[in-house]
C-alpha cells in the first residue's frame, strides 16, 4: 500500500504539468458548437494524433499504465513522433523520481521542450475541435470556379483546412496539423523565418526524388510574394508546402524558416486536393467561421462595386470609370496619375467597349484590413481591339465605405 502511495507522488506533479498543458490548449477554445460525422470520428480516433491526446487525457485520469500502452501503440507505427517517445519517457521516469515538467529528462535542452510543450497544446487544442456542418471561412467571398478544393491556414491552432467548393460554397473535407515559421507570421524580408499571410495559390510540385531529405516527400511551392507582397515591397522567396525528414514525424508549431510543413504522411494525403496552378492557399493568423449569408452579403457588395467599374468602362464615361480606382493606386510601376492619363488616351479613340467578366474568385485579404483579392477572365472587345485576358485586381474599402481599386494587372 505504501509502495503505490510512493508511485502516485512520483506521478503527481507529471499530472500537473500536463494539467497546464490542458489548461493551455483550453485558451484556445472554438467559438462554435461542431457537430462530425461519424466517418470523421472514425477517421480522427485512428491518428496519432488522436492516439497522442488520449493518452494524456488517461494520464490525467492517472490511469499510467494505459497511457504508456497508447503510447506504445503509437510509436509502433510511427517511432518518428518525438513528442510521442518525450511523454514516454516522461511516463518511464515518473516511476523513478517525482518531474516537475514535460520533457524532464536530465540535460534536455529548454529550447526544445518549449518546442514540444507547445506541440502538445496545440495538438490538444486541434484534437477539441470539429468541422463545421453549416459554416465557412469568412475570407472567401466567392470561391474560384476553376478549383475544386481551397487550403485555408490558421496558423494560431497549427491547422491547414482543406474545403470543397460545391456550387460556389466551400465545405469542410479534411485539416492537418503543420507548422509555420519559427519567428510567427507576416514575413516582410527573406531570411525573416516568417510565414506569409495572404492569399496565394500552389504553383507546381517538387517529386520527392528532387530534393534532399530534409524536404520530406515533397514539396508544393506558393507564388509569394504575390502582387500585394510587391506592391508592399516585401522579398523573399522559396515559400513552400513540403514534409519533414524522414527521421521526423513532425515538427513544432513554430520550426521552419518560413514554410508550411506537415508530416509526409498528411502531405502525400493532402496532394490529392492539389490542382497546380489553381488551388488557393489563404494563409491567416485566425479563422473566423460564419453563417452563408454573411459570406453572401459581403460578396454582393463587393461585386456591385465591380459591376458599375464594367459598365462605367464599357460607357465610355472615363470620369466615372476612373473613380472605381484609389489615390492609392499602382500596378507595372504606374501611379493613378499616369494611369488616369493613360486610360483618357486609350479612351479617346474608341467609339465602343463591351466589357465581359467571368470565372470570378473573390476573397478577404488575411491580414489587411478591408483588402479583397479579385481574379476574373476578362473579354474585351473595342472598335479597334480585341483579347481575353485573366485579371486580378486588389480592392480597398476606403474611409467613405466604397471599395476602390489600389492594383490592376494580368493573373
Amino acid at each position: 500500500m505504501q509502495s503505490r502511495r510512493k508511485q502516485a507522488g512520483y506521478r503527481q506533479p507529471l499530472l500537473q504539468a500536463l494539467a497546464v498543458i490542458v489548461l493551455a490548449a483550453a485558451s484556445y477554445a472554438w467559438a462554435i458548437t461542431f457537430l462530425p460525422t461519424r466517418e470523421q470520428i472514425e477517421r480522427q480516433l485512428a491518428l496519432p494524433e488522436a492516439m497522442l491526446v488520449q493518452a494524456l487525457v488517461k494520464i490525467g485520469e492517472n490511469r499510467i499504465a494505459a497511457a504508456l500502452e497508447e503510447i506504445d501503440n503509437i510509436l509502433a507505427v510511427n517511432p518518428n513522433f518525438r513528442l510521442a517517445q518525450l511523454i514516454r519517457g516522461d511516463l518511464l521516469l515518473s516511476r523513478a523520481r517525482a518531474i516537475q515538467t514535460v520533457g524532464a529528462a536530465p540535460g534536455a535542452s529548454l529550447d526544445h521542450m518549449a518546442d514540444f510543450r507547445d506541440e502538445a497544446v496545440a495538438r490538444l487544442a486541434r484534437y477539441s475541435f470539429q468541422p463545421p456542418t453549416d459554416l465557412a471561412p469568412g475570407y472567401v467571398l466567392q470561391p474560384p470556379q476553376d478549383s475544386r478544393y481551397a487550403l485555408v491556414i490558421d496558423t494560431s491552432k497549427s491547422t491547414l483546412f482543406v474545403l470543397e467548393n460545391r456550387q460556389g460554397t466551400l465545405h469542410y473535407v479534411a485539416d492537418y496539423y503543420m507548422s509555420i515559421g519559427r519567428n510567427g507570421i507576416a514575413k516582410r524580408r527573406e531570411g525573416d523565418r516568417k510565414t506569409p499571410v495572404g492569399v496565394y495559390h500552389v504553383t507546381s510540385r517538387m517529386p520527392q526524388e528532387r530534393l534532399t531529405d530534409f524536404y520530406g516527400s515533397g514539396a508544393f511551392p506558393i507564388n509569394y510574394p504575390n502582387e500585394w507582397d510587391r506592391v508592399q515591397r516585401r522579398d523573399g522567396y522559396g515559400i513552400w508546402l513540403h514534409g519533414t525528414p524522414s527521421d521526423t514525424y513532425s515538427r513544432p508549431p513554430r520550426a521552419s524558416d518560413g514554410c508550411v510543413v506537415l508530416s509526409n504522411e498528411d502531405l502525400n494525403e493532402l496532394a490529392k486536393y492539389l490542382d497546380l496552378g489553381r488551388t488557393p492557399v489563404l494563409i491567416s493568423e485566425s479563422v473566423s467561421w460564419v453563417k452563408p449569408r454573411e459570406v453572401a452579403a459581403q460578396r454582393d457588395d463587393l461585386l456591385s462595386h465591380l459591376e458599375r467599374w464594367r459598365a462605367d468602362w464599357e460607357s465610355l464615361d472615363t470620369d466615372n470609370y476612373l473613380k472605381h480606382y484609389s489615390g492609392n493606386f499602382s500596378a507595372m510601376g504606374t501611379d493613378i496619375v499616369r494611369w488616369s492619363a493613360h486610360k483618357r488616351q486609350v479612351n479617346a479613340g474608341k467609339t465602343w467597349i463591351k466589357v465581359g467578366v467571368a470565372d470570378m474568385s473573390m476573397m478577404l485579404y488575411p491580414g489587411e484590413k478591408n483588402l479583397a483579392v479579385v481574379t476574373f477572365t476578362q473579354d474585351y472587345a473595342s472598335n479597334n481591339l480585341t483579347n481575353s485576358m485573366k485579371k486580378r485586381q486588389y480592392w480597398l474599402r476606403e474611409s467613405d465605405n466604397r471599395w476602390r481599386i489600389v492594383y490592376e494587372g494580368a493573373a
